[in-house]
């Protein structure tokens, strides 16, 4: 299989995912049918290395799968983009881990929560790992978690920021995700009860920052040289603007068809509608274009084997955080063009849309005010460092 033909059968793929947006929504977490068609299309592959059966894919293919999906079903989207992206961690990760992940054959999906709300514990081979970690997308279809963690020194001074690869058997999940938005994605909680997690099977930032990590000696490919926090977050902002794109798509669709009221002209005759329609394009259009832009760059230092400038880094970071607002302003101004008809419980695909959007600008990647500092400082020539850049 060849990664452009995973994206042929995503699109193939999208219309059903679509017709279960509703059931994902009511489940809270992606039906167990739609991982399993996108599984066969390949698409959990697309990040995996070659060495285990993966595509090692150019990181543009796996954003174009991932906005369709998104297109199709937010909650979808968000829950395949993350499982999605975690191969390509798992391949920075010492080979006897990766083996451990997949030295079955199997696909094996892994879920993850960054944020360091656990209490780790060094001892001889590794570490122990007790706590609860929050925002678990798809943590009902993985059998491995990544989980964030802070190493302490005896004093409780920070040493080091790591994740951990915690095999299913040593953690629970706990159904807690009842939202507004993003219903369907199951983000519940891992707990884990002092579970022993070895040494190799786990990773300091620093190591990722610098694009320096034991899984390079036997993943070659040059996606795996590309910033983990690129990425990442590019990777969150594709699943947003897929959304809108969505609802964009749906909203026009809608206007064009409907038919003229008595005494009144057609909707889509309203020049302030049409107005709105062309900002909520252009939104889209600047948010994809942008992405792409730096995709492409940053994918292509990764080829010729060179670190990609801080600029670059701050550049991506900057634009995959507007991304995501211009995703959420263009499904606001489609909503102006509806007067009250969003507010209807039956109207579901622009009002899940815009609850979905305003949902996922809580993730820490889509927090606009500090992505924007990093690229000021930077720009300003003061000192940027920061995890996700």
């Amino acid at each position: 299989m060849r990664d452009h033909s995973v994206l042929t059968e995503v699109r193939a793929l999208a219309p059903v995912l679509r017709e279960r947006a509703a059931e994902a929504e009511e489940l809270r977490r992606v039906p167990d049918a739609s991982v399993g068609d996108l599984e066969d299309t390949g698409f959990f592959r697309l990040l995996r290395p070659r060495a285990h059966g993966g595509l090692a894919a150019a990181p543009d293919v796996f954003h174009a799968a991932v906005h369709e999906i998104a297109k199709a079903c937010g909650s979808t989207g968000w829950t395949a983009a993350l499982l999605g992206v975690h191969p390509w961690y798992v391949a920075q990760l010492d080979p006897r881990a990766q083996h451990d992940v997949w030295g079955d054959g199997d696909a094996a999906p892994v879920c993850s929560s960054h944020a360091p709300t656990g209490t780790v514990t060094p001892v001889d081979g590794g570490h122990r790992l007790s706590g609860r970690w929050h925002f678990a997308a798809g943590a009902d279809h993985a059998r491995w978690a990544l989980l964030g963690g802070l190493v302490s020194d005896e004093d409780g001074g920070p040493l080091d920021m790591r994740t951990f690869l915690v095999p299913r058997a040593d953690y629970r999940v706990d159904d807690v995700w009842d939202t507004v938005g993003l219903r369907g994605t199951g983000s519940n909680d891992i707990v884990v009860d002092d579970a022993f997690v070895p040494a190799h099977r786990s990773l300091g930032y620093g190591p990722v920052t610098a694009l320096r990590c034991p899984g390079h000696a036997v993943n070659p490919e040059p996606v795996y040289r590309m910033p983990y926090a690129a990425l990442f977050t590019t990777t969150v902002s594709a699943v947003m603007v897929g959304i809108a794109e969505g609802a964009y798509e749906h909203h026009v669709g809608t206007v064009r068809a409907h038919p003229a009221l008595p005494h009144a002209r057609r909707a889509a005759e309203d020049p302030f509608a049409q107005v709105r329609i062309a900002r909520a394009a252009g939104e889209i259009d600047a948010a994809r274009l942008q992405l792409a832009r730096n995709t492409a760059e940053l994918y292509a230092a990764a080829r010729a084997g060179d670190a990609p400038p801080t600029a670059l880094r701050a550049r991506a970071r900057r634009d995959q955080a507007l991304a995501a607002e211009r995703a959420r302003t263009a499904v606001d101004l489609l909503r102006e063009n509806t007067g009250g008809s969003p507010l209807r419980s039956d109207d579901d695909v622009l009002t899940r849309a815009w609850r979905d959007l305003h949902t996922g600008r809580g993730q820490a990647a889509n927090d606009v005010e500090r992505a924007l500092v990093l690229f000021g400082r930077d720009a300003l020539g003061l000192d940027v460092h920061d995890p996700m850049l």
